[in-house]
């Protein structure tokens, strides 16, 4: 077995990972990156792109800003359409001037991924059998094994950010962990498609009788579009054409009209679940983005979240091995945790908000109706959605 040292090993390349490394390589903390899967892999994994400003501030931070100022697409407002009607919300209105920004979460670490290399640090791919050890002392190990050779990664800190299914939690001990979720009724069909998105400047909402639907955008030439779908559907279920004409039912007559169609260059189906894992500390181990938590897409929160997680814990890194502090450490599953609960509230209000559930009936749909009626004519309540839509600071509360 071959034994190596670092600061930090960092179980993940996805994102969060990729983030957490190029802001601990800007502060001269030497680290490591592991993850079981290859790079091609990693890049196929299709996500959402919808990018708060406190996300795209620390991209320019981690100095991989580049692409998104140069590709992404500034939203300034949604769009929500009920009863057959479509209703602007002036989210930087409403927010004294902030935006998203829609930039495809493949492109994004892509960026990451060309930033690293060119830097030439260390990433381990397709590492198999990775186990983390001994995270509960000031001595953790983490063991895998590469091309059949067995290597000891031994370090100061494991930054556990491999996903929901990855090995990081599940090395916690039960008794150590509290795991809360909810899983909903039903499940998104997603299209990929090289058409013009049927909104330019705006993400648009809809609910109808026959359920939700959304449509995003990737660029001004690729668009993705949603609709929700029974869980027990298959991808194979739904061919363009059902698509199409489906999502087509569930907008304003403008808005279908507009559509442009084309074949769909991915589909997949995304079943929707609420979770939160806490702590996320188990000592000199950490927790980081969909290792510790899922939202439902509806807010588009999953990634921004994991970008929050990041910078409370690559500042508490930092400032212990530049300041000599574990302030930082010692509050990061507090400071974390108390931004996800308001992130996983937004998303469960929208979702329901948004959704037909199958035990609702017509008088479920009749109050959503009348909830989504009260919400464009209040500028509290609108307020209080582009708030929550654009990103709670860093700092709130």
């Amino acid at each position: 077995m071959t034994t190596t040292r670092t600061r930090v090993a960092i179980i993940g390349a996805g994102p969060s990972g990729l983030l957490l490394g190029a802001l601990l390589h800007k502060a001269g903390i030497e680290h490591v990156i592991i993850d079981r899967q290859s790079p091609d892999y990693v890049l196929g994994r299709i996500r959402a792109g919808i990018l708060e400003q406190v996300t795209v501030d620390l991209l320019h931070e981690a100095g991989v800003g580049h692409g998104v100022d140069s590709d992404g697409n500034v939203h300034r407002s949604i769009e929500l359409v009920f009863k057959n009607t479509r209703h602007p919300i002036d989210v930087t209105g409403l927010t004294k001037g902030k935006v998203v920004t829609a930039y495809g979460q493949t492109e994004l670490t892509r960026d990451l991924m060309k930033h690293r290399s060119q830097l030439g640090l260390p990433t381990v791919y397709e590492a198999a059998e990775v186990q983390l050890h001994d995270f509960d002392s000031t001595h953790p190990e983490v063991t895998y094994s590469k091309d059949g050779v067995s290597h000891s990664l031994q370090c100061d800190f494991i930054a556990g950010c491999d996903g929901f299914h990855g090995v990081a939690r599940a090395s916690v001990p039960l008794g150590a962990i509290t795991e809360y979720e909810k899983v909903y009724p039903f499940a998104w069909l997603g299209v990929l498609a090289d058409v013009p998105p049927v909104s330019s400047h705006a993400i648009v909402y809809a609910n109808s009788k026959r359920g939700f639907a959304l449509c995003s955008m990737r660029s001004m030439t690729r668009s993705r579009y949603y609709v929700q779908c029974p869980s027990s559907d298959k991808v194979e279920d739904w061919n363009d054409r059902r698509f199409w004409d489906e999502i087509r039912t569930r907008l304003d007559p403008e808005l279908a009209e507009r559509m442009q169609t084309g074949p769909s260059i991915e589909k997949s189906m995304t079943p929707l679940r609420s979770f939160v894992a806490e702590p996320m500390r188990f000592g000199h181990l950490f927790l980081a983005g969909d290792a510790a938590h899922i939202v439902p897409p509806t807010g588009a929160k999953g990634l921004n979240l994991a970008a929050g997680d990041v910078k409370y814990l690559s500042s508490a890194l930092i400032e212990h091995y530049q300041d000599k502090s574990d302030a930082g450490i010692d509050t990061y599953s507090q400071r974390a945790l108390s931004r996800i609960w308001r992130a996983e509230r937004f998303s469960w209000w929208l979702t329901t908000l948004m959704h037909r559930f199958p035990e609702s009936g017509a008088f479920g749909q009749r109050m959503q109706e009348a909830e989504l009626d009260y919400l464009v004519h209040s500028q509290a309540l609108s307020t209080s959605l582009a708030e929550n839509y654009v990103g709670l600071p860093l700092d709130f509360g």
